[in-house]
């Protein structure tokens, strides 16, 4: 019986390139869709970018970009990264959307309307100098544990201790360098810890889906008893952040935001929504919780805890359909170590296609070492080889490029089976159904250990039977020509079986396989294994050997540095930057309205500036060597106008004056400030 599906992977944060894990974690999503289609369900396929919270806005404003610009330049790299690795989404979409927009705010009113949202007054770290509450990513200090010194604001990188911000020695906002204060704000919660949030999450995770398979992994199931406890004590959720953020607005509550947590599984919605408009489809009955659509998601295991507990009982109590499924997985490491791009020990993605690496080499090594289980995939460069050429192209390709090639020449392409043909289909048929079973519960190891068997026994009785002998007296004995197409024959619907059995996995190979070599106008369907074919095309080229200077390249580490050229100061000039880099600083021309010496300071002169912008900054500068103050009151100079401010004992300093020096200032005295020629205005920008 034909099935609808609902298919999503876990939005990327929209701040950064996609890295190995999210290509791992899209192969594997689209290696169950493609099985599922190929069973003739329909699926609904689609992705979107996590586009909100405060690290998207604050990378942005060091950016001097718009965060929707900075969403729209990560946004522009995704093609290249989905078509490389032949990812086939149906739609993507962004969370920063008009329906991301209606669709969280709508599930939030049925929240508060079910009684499951409360206000709280609570205490925060706040920056005084940026003007915004602080995450605890956000600050740092000395661990109250082990006294290390630069250690974030709930763990200690040293002796591992967990703490709350409150705790550290010191503390200091990692975006200006002042001291926070604690500031009260009103905030709101999800009430998780609501009995009937507990009673339905204890349930839901013992669920199982449509096929009758367990809705959670035994791994992620022992993971929520561990939550959820013998008494099902879940805490509550705080679901706000105060402005400045960037997101979605709370609906009557001005000033307040989503945690950018609540907004972005619903990006999952949202993306369906606007796929279903532009296709047609009914989003409302596709989603209803009467419907019989199924709902699967793929994630990593570093979410489990929004997607098996916040995500479903968000839906359930808003009136809307919850998932049927978390397909979990591990992460992926290299030759046993966390990638590691300073080690060589790091996969770029892009670079592995930019050197000439097939796609599908990749696709069918994360397909060999992937399990239904939460375990982490091991990438090793020499495994990848031994597989690749061994499977692929010793034991799948081989058959075609020699049994084919036997048929073409001596019988013009066209198959026939001498005798008995039954157990030949029978076999065929049972392992294309193991396989395609193993797919579905998302066993792909074990899927792809069967095929390589199956197309071993093709290769043995191919050897066996010595075509290759036979060939020599077909011409003058036809029965040996008659034994000839058969054994030849045999093996050419046996690789035409195992190319259905890895279409999920090899998409490119397999198209071309259908149509070039067996004259389908399309793709391969499951049934198709069991049809044996009567004709053959001639054999093209389909795959080649992994050279091993190909992951010499992958791994190569950077180039070094070269030698930095000297200058007759003795200098050297900095590394190389791009234009990019440079564009990212903000240099404007400003005048000294006042300055004075910095009581209890040998360096610091304080500088009064005037940058255009209809109010003052206070700037310290370690010129007072070189400089008296009223030597510089009402002289232009260049500001660095968006360094972060910086807390220091005399004050907060909000910028840098620019200003010229010998390497060693203490042999050759002299500090000369930049001095813009005349016509110059404050304001202005340096570019």
């Amino acid at each position: 019986m034909s099935r609808t599906i609902f298919v999503t992977t876990a939005l990327p944060y929209a701040n950064g390139s996609f890295h190995i894990g999210h290509i791992m974690e899209y192969i594997q999503a689209d290696i169950w869709v493609r099985s599922m289609r190929m069973q003739g369900h329909t699926v609904h396929f689609v992705c979107a970018d996590d586009a909100h919270g405060a690290p998207i806005m604050l990378k942005a404003e060091s950016e001097q970009i718009t965060p929707e610009a900075l969403v729209a330049r990560i946004a522009a790299e995704r093609p290249q990264y989905l078509s490389g690795f032949h990812i086939a989404f149906d739609h993507w979409h962004s969370t920063h959307s008009s329906e991301n927009t209606e669709l969280s705010q709508g599930i939030y009113r049925r929240l508060r309307d079910a009684g499951l949202i409360e206000t709280r007054t609570i205490e925060q770290f706040y920056d005084p100098v940026k003007g915004m509450f602080l995450a605890d990513r956000y600050i740092k200090g000395t661990c109250p544990k082990c006294k290390s010194k630069d250690q974030y604001g709930d763990s200690c990188e040293v002796c591992g201790a967990v703490y709350a911000p409150t705790d550290l020695i010191d503390p200091y906002s990692t975006l200006t360098g002042a001291t926070p204060v604690l500031k009260s704000s009103e905030h709101f919660f999800f009430k998780l810890s609501d009995p009937r949030c507990v009673e339905f999450l204890q349930q839901w995770t013992l669920g199982t889906n449509p096929s009758g398979l367990p809705r959670l992994q035994p791994e992620v199931y022992a993971k929520t008893r561990e939550w959820l406890g013998e008494e099902g004590k879940l805490n509550d959720w705080d679901i706000s952040r105060d402005a400045p953020y960037f997101g979605i607005e709370i609906p009557d509550a001005p000033g307040k935001y989503f945690y950018v947590w609540l907004d972005a599984p619903v990006g999952y919605l949202a993306s369906l929504k606007a796929y279903c408009a532009k296709t047609g489809l009914d989003f409302d009955a596709l989603l209803d919780p009467a419907s019989s659509t199924e709902q699967y998601h793929f994630i990593g295991k570093d979410i489990v805890y929004f997607h098996a507990l916040f995500w479903p009982a968000m839906l359930k109590f808003a009136g809307r359909k919850t998932p049927d499924g978390l397909n979990v997985h591990g992460f992926i490491t290299v030759s046993g170590e966390k990638m590691s791009k300073s080690r060589g020990t790091g996969i770029s993605p892009l670079r592995y296609l930019d050197i000439g690496m097939n796609a599908e080499w990749l696709r069918y090594y994360i397909a060999a070492k992937l399990n239904a289980h939460v375990e982490d995939l091991d990438f090793n460069p020499d495994d990848f080889i031994a597989r690749v050429n061994s499977d692929l192209v010793g034991k799948y390709v081989n058959i075609a490029s020699r049994a084919s090639n036997f048929i073409t020449k001596h019988f013009d392409g066209a198959l026939a089976y001498h005798g008995d043909t039954a157990a030949l289909t029978d076999e065929l048929t049972g392992t294309t159904d193991t396989v395609r079973a193993a797919f579905e519960a998302r066993e792909y190891g074990k899927a792809l250990r069967e095929i390589m068997a199956c197309a071993d026994r093709i290769n043995q009785a191919f050897d066996a039977a010595q075509p290759w002998v036979m060939a020599k007296q077909a011409a003058a004995n036809p029965e040996q020509k008659a034994a000839l197409q058969d054994v030849c024959s045999r093996a050419v619907a046996g690789f035409k079986a195992l190319s259905v059995m890895l279409t999920p996995v090899l998409p490119v190979i397999a198209t071309r396989v259908a149509r070039e070599l067996f004259g389908l106008d399309r793709d391969f369907v499951w049934s198709d294994a069991a049809v044996l074919p009567d004709h053959v095309a001639s054999y093209q080229h389909l795959a080649q050997r992994v050279d091993p200077k190909m992951l010499d390249a992958l791994f190569e580490p950077p180039p070094a540095p070269a030698a930095p050229a000297l200058i007759p100061g003795g200098e050297p000039i900095a590394d190389t930057i791009t234009i990019d880099d440079f564009a990212k600083i903000d240099l404007r021309i400003a005048k000294i309205v006042n300055c004075e010496h910095v009581d209890g300071s040998d360096k610091l002169l304080r500088l009064t500036l005037d940058a255009g912008e209809g109010r003052m900054r206070n700037v310290f500068s370690g010129i007072k060597s070189a400089y008296e103050p009223a030597d510089l009151i009402g002289k232009l100079t260049v500001l660095v106008a968006n360094l972060a401010p910086r807390k220091m004992k005399f004050g907060v300093s909000e910028g840098m004056v620019l200003a010229a020096s010998d390497r060693d200032e203490k042999a050759k005295p002299g500090i000369y400030v930049l001095e813009p020629v005349d016509g110059a205005t404050p304001g202005m920008r340096v570019r």
